[in-house]
């Protein structure tokens, strides 16, 4: 079993069980997007009025501030992923790889960092 026989060339080429958690956590993540997102949707339904005013007074409340950053998070996570797994499949250079994945992070980390400050600066009144 050598490198000259087909068992031989294909050795050291399988699954490298990394996959199994990427799956689920894509699976979590979307679970959790649909679950949140039809709380939001539901609760913007219910709501009265759509102006800033009724927004802020909405998302100053300790359930609706959590729910959205919660969705925040999972959403960022979930497209992260999701991104992730794009990049990895169609760039094959190494050195765009490493650039292409680090831009992606930096990307997902920093728009869910400047959600989750907009969504506390709402919630504690700091916004006029």
């Amino acid at each position: 079993m050598g490198n000259g026989t087909e068992l031989g060339r294909v050795r050291g080429l399988g699954s490298a069980h990394a996959g199994t958690h990427h799956w689920l956590l894509q699976r979590f993540t979307a679970i959790g997007n649909l679950a949140l997102g039809l709380f939001l949707a539901v609760s913007f339904a219910l709501m009265s009025s759509h102006d800033y005013g009724a927004m802020k007074e909405w998302i100053a409340r300790p359930v609706p501030a959590t729910a959205t950053a919660l969705f925040v998070i999972s959403s960022f996570w979930h497209a992260r992923l999701g991104l992730q797994v794009l990049i990895e499949d169609y760039v094959h250079t190494p050195g765009n790889k490493f650039a292409a994945i680090a831009a992606l992070n930096l990307a997902a980390f920093g728009g869910a960092a400047f959600a989750l400050f907009s969504i506390i600066r709402l919630a504690l009144g700091g916004a006029a």
